[in-house]
């Protein structure tokens, strides 16, 4: 079993989010909790990928085509700790 910890500011988040969006991440969460994160590989709708640049080390998935669950898994079968849910930002910078 995985152990699933959210960082603090991610409550005031929930309020702001849609009602599918939180189904979403809360089905995430039942995938990570029993498989970790390489259960979430296998089903493809939440295309769950590494990150690169600032965020190398981290992975996301998707929880819509707008919102994103970015996250970090330390150890084998230990912990995800999840640090940001938020709308993708597309602009070009």
């Amino acid at each position: 079993m995985w152990e699933i910890y959210e960082h603090r500011k991610l409550s005031r988040r929930f309020a702001r989010l849609p009602d599918d969006v939180l189904k979403r991440y809360e089905k995430w969460k039942d995938i990570v909790r029993i498989s970790g994160p390489a259960g979430l590989r296998l089903i493809k709708g939440f295309h769950d990928e590494a990150l690169r640049g600032k965020w190398r080390g981290y992975r996301s998935s998707r929880l819509g085509i707008q919102y994103r669950v970015i996250y970090i898994a330390e150890g084998q079968e230990v912990a995800v700790y999840v640090v940001e849910l938020n709308a993708h930002d597309y602009r070009k910078k």
